[in-house]
């Protein structure tokens, strides 16, 4: 039998690892808030393990959830929870504070996030938006386009919207998935972009390309808000353009 003394070091360990990490919030992701799976992993980098759980590539290792229905052209306004987000804000996106105490997101001084579309469970990706620096930060929306000619999806587990977050300050590497259903045009035609792979457990992307780095560029914020998604980029994922690659420190 596991000693007292051991259990309550497991579970601080996995507080902190996990409990103050930004999550999708909207849509849906698989191992998210109000799923079966819910087990405060999302929160965590792919590389972490505990004893219960092991983040594996792709989508955490998190098993489908109900879909999101979503169509070609429609405009998706991202929204990010942490752990210690007031239960009215989960139904109701919070305000920045102007003064006074806000709630903690361990935001690691920002980085880069992209979001892409997956018609394959994970195995490829088509990039639609992008946002540097700033992202992800749960006091504010984060708008992603469809793009007006992007294919219908309905397999079962197949058809995935997916956040992914290099950290500026730790070499930390996330990935939410939410599954969705997709209306698509009736003349499809998607670009493939790739996303941007990050391994910083070695061989955790060993079949994907990826480069080797130590961060993303940030805005330096650990714990408070930032200044929020950039107006530009905000303009040009809105149209379907995506913004150009930020600065990465490499090795």
């Amino acid at each position: 039998m596991k000693s007292l003394a051991s259990i309550i070091l497991f579970l601080a360990t996995f507080v902190a690892v996990v409990s103050a990490h930004g999550a999708l919030l909207f849509p849906t992701p698989r191992g998210g808030y109000r799923t079966k799976g819910y087990n405060g992993r999302v929160h965590a980098f792919l590389g972490y393990r505990d004893k219960v759980h092991s983040l594996t590539y792709p989508c955490g290792g998190f098993p489908p959830v109900p879909p999101t229905p979503m169509r070609a052209g429609q405009r998706i306004d991202v929204r990010f929870a942490v752990p210690k987000m007031p239960d009215r804000d989960f139904n109701k996106q919070p305000k920045k504070p102007s003064s006074g105490k806000q709630m903690e997101q361990a935001r690691h001084g920002g980085g880069f996030c992209e979001f892409s579309l997956s018609y394959d469970n994970g195995k490829t990706f088509y990039t639609i938006a992008r946002y540097s620096r700033t992202c992800p930060d749960a006091y504010y929306l984060w708008p992603v386009r469809i793009p007006p000619r992007a294919p219908s999806c309905t397999r079962k587990g197949q058809c995935l919207f997916v956040w992914t977050w290099t950290a500026h300050i730790l070499d930390q590497f996330y990935m939410n998935c939410a599954d969705i259903t997709l209306r698509g045009s009736s003349k499809p035609n998607l670009k493939r972009v790739p996303i941007q792979m990050f391994d910083f457990r070695s061989k955790l992307l060993k079949k994907q390309p990826q480069l080797r780095i130590t961060a993303a560029d940030g805005d330096g914020g650990k714990t408070k808000a930032g200044p929020g998604p950039n107006p530009n980029e905000i303009r040009m994922n809105l149209k379907n353009q995506l913004p150009p690659l930020p600065k990465f420190k490499k090795h």
